[in-house]
């Protein structure tokens, strides 16, 4: 039997249904205006720091210390809403491609998620939230089981393809003993003008391969100095030259030899940090005037290629437009381009200086803070940069304060064979 309502009733429910109707439409109004908000908007990563044992070294872990290193990895991110952001660590073969290998993909243990963001002073232009993150830590999963080479991307948590930022580092075990050292030599082989370009060191690393590694799979040698990661010295068993040698006496003593490492100059620096001195938001690297030659000036003190920012938290810590200039030697012609701590010390077509009347210039966004950088010439030659040369505007110093960091790589066998480091050394050229 079915009942019939009264008609007062039944407006009465039709009325609530409308009103019921609307709330849920401006819902769904509302929430699509702040995900597509969330989705369309620009998101920039700047002033990427990641780093062990101290901000001014490679980052390099060490996993046999007790408790072993962790890695630091800071930014500050310029989005109108905080995004969901995931950092991914990626084991990487010796040329720094992540490697496929399930064995080696570090599955359920390589991804950071939820990323904790907090807010930077309003007064702040340039960006708004600001991260810190250790790894490994009590809140993520995330492990280095490999000894060698990693990445991180920082990723959207949806569509990890999406890959804003990235960083490289490496995590090592010392199970072989190394001992480098340095010597310093006098090039003879031509007649060097500026006679400073003769001055090299030669660096040596000797070592007994311990009697669980077989000495076939004793790969090569790399060798970083200070921070330039793009320019590793390689010394493969493969290729013996006149200026890479390598000595094995059939049993388990090695040696790998670099010859020809020019030591370079001293860094130069911008100093941003004092806000008196730089108090407009466009400003020169050099309050003083524009800079020339350093080739035959002595080594300045820096941060081993490195960058310090002014702490997050202050709201002097803005962003500012620094100009760099500088004035070559009249008979110079080529192309010059700044390269630093800010850039990874790449010689990118985008940080090409512009000449105008001999003097060259580029401006670029910087946070308050301290840099290393320096100037280098090159040639472009069908569109491809050529012919770099780190010392025609730096000069080449042996009292130059440079960190080299040694690897020695091994071709593990295990999980189908992957690019192991079995040693590292730090050591100082002066």
């Amino acid at each position: 039997m079915f009942h019939i309502l009264p008609l007062s009733v039944l407006k009465f429910l039709i009325s609530e249904r409308d009103i019921l109707f609307k709330i849920i439409k401006k819902f769904f109004a509302v929430w699509l205006l702040l995900t597509a908000s969330l989705w369309s908007q620009e998101i920039e990563i700047k002033s990427l720091k990641y780093y062990t044992a101290d901000e001014i070294s490679l980052p390099v872990m060490e996993l046999d210390l007790s408790p072993p290193q962790t890695l630091k990895i800071e930014f500050d991110l310029n989005a109108n809403v905080i995004p969901n952001l995931n950092i991914i660590f990626r084991f990487c073969d010796i040329d720094w491609n992540p490697v496929d290998n399930i064995f080696l993909l570090n599955i359920g243990q390589n991804t950071s998620y939820n990323l904790d963001f907090e807010r930077l002073p309003t007064i702040i232009e340039g960006a708004r939230y600001h991260y810190k993150g250790f790894f490994p830590n009590n809140k993520d999963v995330v492990s280095f089981p490999f000894s060698g080479k990693w990445m991180f991307f920082i990723a959207d948590s949806y569509d990890t393809s999406v890959v804003y930022e990235t960083g490289r580092f490496y995590a090592v075990r010392n199970d072989v003993n190394l001992k480098s050292t340095l010597k310093r030599e006098q090039l003879e082989d031509k007649t060097y003008f500026p006679a400073d370009l003769a001055k090299v060191f030669n660096l040596t690393t000797n070592f007994d391969l311990p009697e669980e590694f077989t000495p076939s799979f004793v790969n090569y040698l790399e060798i970083i100095e200070n921070k330039k990661l793009d320019d590793a010295v390689i010394v493969d068993r493969q290729f013996n030259t006149n200026t890479r040698q390598f000595y094995w006496n059939g049993a388990k003593k090695f040696s790998f030899i670099a010859r020809d490492l020019r030591p370079g100059n001293g860094y130069r620096q911008v100093d941003l940090r004092d806000f008196n001195i730089f108090n407009r938001k466009d400003v020169n690297a050099k309050f003083d005037g524009i800079e020339y030659s350093r080739f035959f000036k002595k080594p300045n003190p820096n941060l081993k290629g490195s960058f310090l920012l002014t702490n997050y938290k202050s709201e002097f810590a803005d962003y500012l437009n620094v100009t760099f200039s500088i004035r070559p030697p009249e008979e110079f012609t080529g192309s010059i381009f700044l390269t630093g701590a800010f850039n990874h010390w790449r010689i990118l077509p985008h940080y090409e200086m512009k000449p105008i009347n001999g003097l060259y210039s580029i401006t670029i966004p910087l946070k308050r803070g301290i840099y290393d950088y320096q100037y280098v010439t090159a040639d472009i030659i069908n569109e491809k940069i050529v012919n770099e040369d780190w010392f025609y505007l730096e000069g080449n110093n042996w009292d130059t304060k440079n960190e080299y960091s040694v690897f020695l790589f091994y071709n593990d066998p295990q999980y189908g064979g992957y690019d192991r480091i079995t040693g590292y050394q730090k050591l100082m050229s002066r």
